[in-house]
């Protein structure tokens, strides 16, 4: 509530930050490009709250109120009440035990889960690069508040609705707000007057995904002001019911239903005979309480608390018992391949020119093309940049002599990343990317049965090609046109073996695997294969 009077006392709606001048938005955040100050961070803090949807705290009464929400045992309560003024206190308190052990089990396994899972959360941190007191630090996203100033790199989620200052070919993947699977270029120039959500190019929002290029960005909106923010608080706390729990819920009802039928039918007969009504009513009731199945909480509850502990042992957690039933009736699992299927650790396996003869050229090339410094070398955020400067080969190769001018970051639409660098031999455009998309602007593409045979190992495989360009002082995705191909960095990320018995296993449950992966289809076949993995055809995502 503060955040969102704090935004909407200054203007601060989705639109007027959109559409408004960046010198306006600065202005009504009472911020500079230079950021907050500490004091004034903490005093923003202090007002609007942290930057967070929700706090992970449980409440016993709320794991409780779950438990007492339970048909069957709602309809036990009833006939445990009906017994006991029927005279039968025995029955009334077996009943009851069963009641209280039925709820007890689920209630201390849902309640350490709920602390299991809040510890968890406490434990997890998520930081963003904000400028303060002058310069960039490492925050907690917690601590953002608006008109910090943060940077926005490739792969990082944007911590909170933000207006762009700078980009250098930015890119956001939006689906969780728009539903476009593509994503969407961002520019620092003001949209047009009263935008809607996807056409605000120069807004970035909590929760989307930096696909491609960087930026520096100011926080207008923060937590619950945020667009996710008010989805989430949309959503609520709710949770939808599991199958398992509809199916209790009807069988109850189907029981209740019964009861008070055969209850009716009973009384009338008895009556038309001519029996005695207290006699009549008792008897009507002592059949209701005998068909209910007192026993049926406490074996339900009992056997999902017996799953819950079997899990625990194998690090699983369970935060509701009802779900563990759901998770027993898979039939589809979806996993990714890196990282899951295989190792995950990228390495350098050899750098080629296109008739797959050793080439440091290529190796040259690839090097400069990176987003490392190739005076000083150092590590890359990118998995395979970093594998070719970790290299044996990458930390010989010496790189020095050259000045890179200007670069244009990988992109998943180019699927490609260029560099112009001023080398010994001139001015020079090198272009590195996937193969199918580098070869495409390639001139005089040679025979390349290499690649195919590249693929067919399993290999990852990066084209470089590069062209004279002494006219160019600066570069854009246009002037990735009329290259030669040098040739091939060849990478290996070598299928995990533990997950050939998981395979096995799960093929042996029935349940069904299906790997996503947005890696070469012949890659991702020859990795399923090795592990045992039928295929049965390839999607690609064109």
């Amino acid at each position: 509530g503060a955040v969102t009077a704090i935004a909407d006392d200054r203007g601060l709606t989705v639109s007027a930050v959109a559409a408004a001048p960046l010198a306006d938005v600065l202005g009504r955040l009472e911020t500079t490009a230079d950021g907050l100050t500490s004091a004034q961070a903490a005093a923003r803090l202090a007002g609007v709250g942290p930057n967070s949807l929700r706090t992970h705290q449980v409440s016993a009464w709320a794991v409780l109120r779950r438990q007492l929400n339970n048909a069957v045992l709602i309809l036990l309560a009833v006939t445990a009440v009906m017994s006991f003024f029927l005279g039968d206190a025995t029955q009334a308190i077996i009943i009851g035990i069963i009641l209280v052990v039925s709820i007890g089990l689920g209630f201390l396994n849902e309640y350490r889960a709920e602390r299991a899972s809040a510890a968890l959360h406490s434990r997890v941190r998520h930081t963003a690069l904000a400028r303060r007191d002058g310069r960039y630090v490492k925050l907690d996203v917690n601590a953002l508040v608006p008109g910090d100033v943060i940077q926005l790199t490739l792969g990082e989620l944007v911590p909170a609705d933000v207006r762009l200052i700078t980009v250098n070919g930015l890119e956001c993947n939006e689906s969780i707000l728009t539903g476009e699977s593509t994503a969407t270029e961002k520019s620092a120039t003001p949209a047009p007057e009263g935008p809607d959500l996807a056409d605000a190019e120069d807004l970035a929002f909590m929760g989307t995904v930096v696909s491609a290029g960087d930026a520096t960005a100011v926080v207008f909106a923060t937590g619950l002001s945020a667009q996710f923010g008010k989805i989430a608080a949309g959503l609520g706390e709710r949770q939808p019911e599991t199958d398992f729990q509809v199916g209790l819920r009807r069988f109850s009802y189907l029981l209740l239903q019964v009861a008070m039928t055969l209850t009716v039918l009973i009384l009338v007969t008895n009556l038309l005979l001519r029996r005695p009504v207290i006699d009549s009513v008792l008897f009507a009731l002592a059949i209701a309480v005998g068909i209910t199945p007192q026993l049926l909480p406490a074996v339900v509850s009992t056997s999902l608390a017996t799953g819950s502990r079997r899990l625990a042992k194998l690090k699983v957690l369970v935060k509701r018992l009802v779900c563990i039933e759901d998770l027993g009736d898979i039939d589809i699992l979806i996993t990714d391949k890196t990282g899951t299927l295989t190792e995950g650790r990228i390495t350098l396996v050899e750098a080629i020119d296109p008739s797959g003869a050793p080439s440091e050229r290529v190796l040259r090339a690839g090097l400069l093309a990176t987003d490392v410094d190739p005076n000083v070398g150092g590590t890359s955020a990118n998995e395979m940049d970093a594998a070719l400067w970790d290299s044996d080969a990458g930390r010989r190769m010496v790189t020095a002599g050259a000045h890179r001018m200007a670069e244009l970051p990988f992109d998943h639409q180019r699927r490609a990343c260029s560099a112009l660098v001023d080398d010994t031999h001139g001015r020079v455009l090198i272009v590195k990317g996937a193969p199918e998309q580098v070869i495409e602007h390639c001139v005089e593409v040679p025979e390349i049965s290499v690649l195919d045979r590249l693929f067919a190992d399993g290999r990852r495989v990066v084209a470089v090609a590069s062209r004279p360009a002494p006219e160019l002082t600066a570069i854009d995705p246009a002037d990735e046109t009329g290259l030669r191909l040098d040739g091939f960095l060849v990478f290996a990320d070598p299928p995990k073996q533990a997950a050939r018995a998981s395979l096995a296993e799960l093929a042996g449950l029935g349940i069904e695997v299906k790997v996503a992966t947005g890696d070469n289809a012949t890659v991702a076949e020859k990795v399923c294969t090795d592990l045992g993995l039928t295929t049965r055809g390839i999607v690609t995502g064109a």
